[in-house]
């Protein structure tokens, strides 16, 4: 119970306080979708680049540790994307986005805070090391199955050129990647530079979490509950149960595997209803597991803290 009370519920509590000034009008949409811009397209940017320039590529990017996470999130996308189609019935593009809301989970946003709660901030190395993929190899994997579906199979340096616009227009993987070259160069930021790039980092998570809540406010819980339902159990049971599996097998450091684990174990975060929304394809299912699957993880993210060692 203390994990429940210590850990994860401040997390939510900024969540729910979001979701209350904006849902009693105490804060305007509007203002919501300036924060989520500022987050998302610059605060987070550049905690990630200040933390994978940083960061010790050789120690942390370890083939276990990124093997153990991505095979759970792929086998999420697959159970996700053949689910939808062969038992639900849905067309080619909504399981692909249904997929994609089991692949992508909400590794910055709730995982990077809940993580750092529980095991202190040391802890991040192995998530900020997950992270620095989680972008480029989730959007690469829907886009391209996206792009595929909707070209028939065909055209395949038109789906290459389509894969890569998209992925290299996104800000967090802008950021990872002005990180990954200023970490392998030797570069030094400047000091100045850096500390003011350190001030606008540490407002990203409270600020993201807060405009989280604001955001979910316009998402109903509506679609099909029954695939809502299945997307929820993937995201989080199947894909944190085979990522400890995998861990435990590898015998993964007792960090690495919390990391891990509680990375994929977080809901799907924002980016599930972007892709959706980026390709009108099963909007209101991916905004409701967004929503249920971050109410719902309130109680799954306790009971796999209390079973982590």
């Amino acid at each position: 119970m203390s994990a429940l009370l210590d850990v994860v519920l401040p997390v939510f509590v900024v969540i729910g306080a979001g979701y209350l000034v904006v849902w009693r009008g105490w804060f305007a949409q509007s203002g919501v979708e300036g924060l989520i811009r500022f987050t998302q397209n610059f605060a987070i940017p550049c905690l990630l680049f200040t933390a994978i320039s940083q960061l010790d590529l050789g120690e942390n990017f370890n083939f276990p540790l990124l093997f153990s996470f991505y095979s759970g999130a792929l086998a999420g996308f697959f159970l996700g994307m053949f689910g939808a189609r062969l038992v639900f019935g849905r067309r080619w593009e909504d399981a692909i986005a249904i997929g994609f809301c089991c692949l992508f989970s909400n590794s910055v946003l709730l995982g990077l805070p809940i993580t750092e709660r529980a095991y202190g901030a040391d802890a991040l190395e192995a998530n900020f090391a997950i992270i620095a993929l989680h972008s480029p190899f989730c959007y690469g994997v829907g886009i391209t199955a996206m792009e595929i579906a909707r070209s028939g199979g065909g055209g395949s340096a038109q789906v290459a050129r389509k894969v890569l616009k998209a992925m290299f227009s996104n800000a967090l993987i802008i950021g990872i990647g002005l990180g990954v070259i200023v970490n392998l160069s030797g570069l030094t930021v400047p000091a100045p530079l850096q500390s003011g790039l350190d001030l606008i980092a540490r407002a990203a998570l409270p600020a993201a979490l807060f405009g989280l809540g604001g955001v979910l406010v316009q998402y109903k819980p509506e679609g099909d509950l029954r695939v809502i339902a299945m997307v929820c159990v993937i995201a989080l049971i199947a894909h944190p149960t085979i990522t400890f599996t995998l861990g435990t097998v590898l015998s993964l450091p007792e960090n690495a595997i919390r990391s891990a684990v509680v990375t994929g174990a977080m809901a799907p975060g924002i980016n599930a209803y972007i892709f959706a929304n980026m390709y009108c394809a099963a909007r209101r299912v991916a905004a409701s597991a967004v929503l249920i699957g971050t109410a719902l993880s309130i109680l799954t993210t306790w009971v796999w803290l209390g079973l982590l060692p």
